[in-house]
């Protein structure tokens, strides 16, 4: 059984001595969290608060993790090192994490835990920490799935994917009428961010559509501050040293630009053989026509290759060709944007890449039947392909690939975000603390 680890073998006398009330616990476990935690991290610091940086060690190993922790210059003071499946992840993070908090608030610690977006350290870390009587602060809040009403527009049944309108399907995905809430996907990441939610003291929403869903579920107007998503400060950061980027030593052919990433990981499309050999098609169907296609492995995307017996298939695609090019995820962030900064589109389920997309300008099609990332549909720039027919897929990629109006998408995602979530946590620190009793909030709201 791993336990907890620290980088100080004198942790707590550190902690101890250390005058700060406050300590600011920055959690990360996750590629998107230490994209997106690291520069408000590193923000802290600058401004001389105690910050601490927590590993939950969910994702512990070097392409997940380590890799990119090297880029960005940082070691986690604490490392949870939980291990398992989701219940016992969940778990040991509540009791590890509890109990670290615990040990903090005898020591006299007001403990401020940073959380981010949906995910499962989100979930359980804001949970410890109000077990204790500490707010989070939560990174990137108030993202909820919107799915397009179906029902209202003309979807053409499998095999009659050359008639569907593409252009006016992006017109209908633009107007607000045209969306539904309430899904369950994904899963469990809308759990998770709802959940957060409940233990939150600061929501740091990107943008108004997120604010509006934290109005709409009762959350306290003056908690919640739309501040963009920190993701723009690490993007720009990758592209100004993407010239020591290695990516294009190792694949050429990406240098040359006008290809499509597909990134196939999400829980619900690799465990549906329906969705994900829908999402395969569309993929090898390019290939075939010619087009340069990437495609980014993760853990759930092999096993799902070995469940839905493609194999053999996936392995004669890349023998035969040229312009397909199968990759294993990357560790350093630099070789992402390098790479996607050249992309003609991306083909993703992923949340944050549909973000990167709009930072860099590049087209998105999302597979999916809806998206924790509207606002980047609604803005124009990103389009819903469900995962339902391969050819469907197919065709809407490549409108996205060939209507290049799609690049054109305003930017949603601010600039300078980091610093602005720090504004917004010290505006709060200036009249009391995160966690704030009834009277407090009457009183503040009077």
């Amino acid at each position: 059984m791993h336990e907890i680890t620290f980088r100080s073998p004198t942790f707590f006398e550190d902690l101890t001595k250390n005058g700060d009330a406050r300590v600011h616990l920055v959690l990360i476990a996750t590629k998107p969290d230490i994209i997106k935690q690291v520069p408000l991290y590193k923000e802290l610091i600058k401004r001389g608060h105690r910050a601490l940086l927590v590993h939950t060690g969910q994702h512990y190993d070097e392409n997940l993790s380590g890799g990119m922790l090297k880029e960005f210059g940082v070691e986690p003071d604490i490392n949870l090192n939980v291990r398992g499946s989701m219940h016992e992840i969940v778990s040991q993070i509540i009791g590890r994490l509890g109990r670290l908090i615990a040990q903090m608030k005898e020591r006299g610690k007001i403990v401020i835990p940073f959380v981010h977006g949906d995910t499962t350290t989100a979930m359980a870390a804001a949970n410890a920490g109000f077990c204790n009587g500490f707010s989070a602060v939560h990174v990137e809040a108030g993202i909820r799935t919107l799915t397009p009403r179906y029902r209202d527009f003309d979807m053409p049944e499998e095999g009659h994917a050359n008639t569907f309108d593409v252009e006016a399907w992006r017109t209908f995905l633009q107007d607000t009428n045209h969306w539904e809430r309430s899904s369950l996907e994904p899963y469990p990441e809308q759990f998770n961010t709802r959940s957060a939610e409940a233990a939150t003291g600061l929501h740091l929403a990107p943008v108004e559509l997120d604010r509006a869903f934290l109005l709409a579920e009762g959350y306290p107007e003056d908690r919640i501050t739309v501040v963009g998503n920190s993701v723009v400060d690490a993007t720009r950061a990758a592209l100004a040293d993407a010239k020591n980027a290695t990516v294009f030593e190792t694949y050429p052919l990406l240098a040359e630009g006008n290809f499509v990433r597909f990134c196939i990981h999400r829980r619900e499309n690799c465990a549906s053989q329906t969705r994900f050999t829908a999402i395969y098609d569309a993929m090898k169907h390019l290939i075939e026509e010619g087009r340069t296609v990437l495609l980014i492995s993760l853990f759930q995307t092999e096993a799902a290759i070995d469940r839905f017996g493609l194999r053999k298939d996936i392995d004669n695609l890349r023998k035969d060709h040229t312009n397909f090019i199968y990759s294993p995820v990357w560790p350093e962030y630099r070789d992402v944007i390098a790479a996607m900064s050249r992309a003609a589109v991306c083909a993703t389920d992923s949340g944050s890449m549909q973000e990167e997309m709009n930072v860099l300008g590049v087209p998105c099609v999302t597979l999916r039947f809806g998206s924790d990332r509207g606002e980047s549909i609604i803005n124009g720039g990103n389009l819903i392909a469900p995962p339902v027919d391969g050819a469907l897929i197919a065709r809407i990629i490549t409108h996205a690939w060939d209507h290049r109006e799609m690049k054109n998408a305003p930017q949603l995602y601010g600039e300078n975000v980091s610093s602005r979530c720090i504004d917004a946590v010290e505006d709060v620190l200036k009249k009391g603390e995160l966690f704030r009793s009834e009277e407090e909030r009457l009183h503040q709201s009077a």
